[in-house]
């Protein structure tokens, strides 16, 4: 099939809109033109995009599962011109970063501000996001590059480790759980457990690490952000594994206690995560190094 882009531009706006006039409004062009190139799309395709009815259209089973992929396709051109007009306009590099909660902490905020000194015109577009989500945001291009915390399983994708972290073991002190006595993973698992939702990659350890020793992980509390373990930790309701830096002022404060595991945690690592597929802009090829230098 030899079908132009602007075929599939004119489809792509007459679904999002479901209006051929308001499509038509949006791309300057006349209606009977928008309705010829959606007749001419469906000829060459072999199949009805669109259900016509009074006051617009509606996509076919076929014209959805078009959609699905041009819709990803025209996003990331309208990504590119926008990025490219900001370079041309303003002198900006822009760069697309994916970062989980604990790695923007634990590692990314001091080198973006140091690199943003050193490349005044460089323009971050920073995403948090988690481990689940990852590996499709840099597959569709939505992301250039991402610095997650490890483990998760990623399939697909480049990983460069670039620092380890560690982890602690956290309740309130009137929880009453001597510190101080070694504690194995079953005898904690009886405690009521703080642990991160699903999907991220703080849970993926937590799983990890219990069936390692065949226990099943059934935590109490789930929570969508590693900052509020040690806060829920602080009021002696359960027993929370957290980077030791999220804790370090309330253990200095007394406001929580550290337990001492029977073995000692796995470190974690924070990884520069990319798509081998893509090739990346000459800003984010310099930035990719400066992190690994920092690393």
């Amino acid at each position: 099939m030899n079908i132009s882009y602007d075929s599939y531009k004119i489809f792509y706006h007459v679904a999002r809109y479901q209006n051929i006039t308001l499509a038509a409004k949006a791309l300057y062009l006349t209606q009977p033109t928008v309705s010829h190139y959606i007749l001419e799309l469906e000829k060459e395709l072999g199949c009805k995009l669109f259900t016509r009815y009074k006051k617009g259209v509606r996509l076919t089973p076929e014209g959805s599962i078009l959609y699905g992929h041009i819709a990803k396709a025209c996003g990331e051109i309208g990504r590119g011109e926008e990025d490219l007009k900001a370079y041309l306009e303003l002198g900006q590099s822009v760069i697309k970063i994916g970062a989980s909660e604990t790695t923007l902490r634990n590692y990314l905020m001091p080198i973006l501000g140091r690199y943003k000194i050193k490349h005044p015109q460089t323009r971050f577009q920073i995403r948090n996001t988690v481990g689940k989500l990852v590996e499709s945001q840099l597959q569709e291009g939505s992301i250039d590059l991402a610095v997650m915390a490890t483990p998760y399983p990623y399939h697909d994708l480049s990983i460069t480790k670039l620092a380890e972290f560690s982890m602690s073991i956290i309740t309130g002190p009137a929880a009453k759980i001597p510190a101080d006595v070694p504690m194995t993973l079953e005898e904690l698992a009886a405690f009521p457990l703080i642990a991160l939702e699903l999907g991220t990659s703080g849970r993926y350890y937590m799983d990890t690490l219990f069936a390692s020793c065949g226990i099943p992980l059934r935590p109490d509390i789930e929570l969508s952000t590693a900052d509020l373990i040690t806060p829920i930790a602080m009021q002696n309701i359960g027993i929370g594994f957290v980077p030791r830096r999220f804790c370090h002022n309330a253990l200095s404060e007394g406001r929580v206690v550290e337990l001492t595991p029977a073995r000692p945690l796995p470190q974690r690592s924070i990884c520069l995560l990319t798509d081998p597929s893509r090739n990346p802009s000459g800003a984010c090829q310099q930035f990719m190094e400066e992190l690994t230098a920092s690393g």
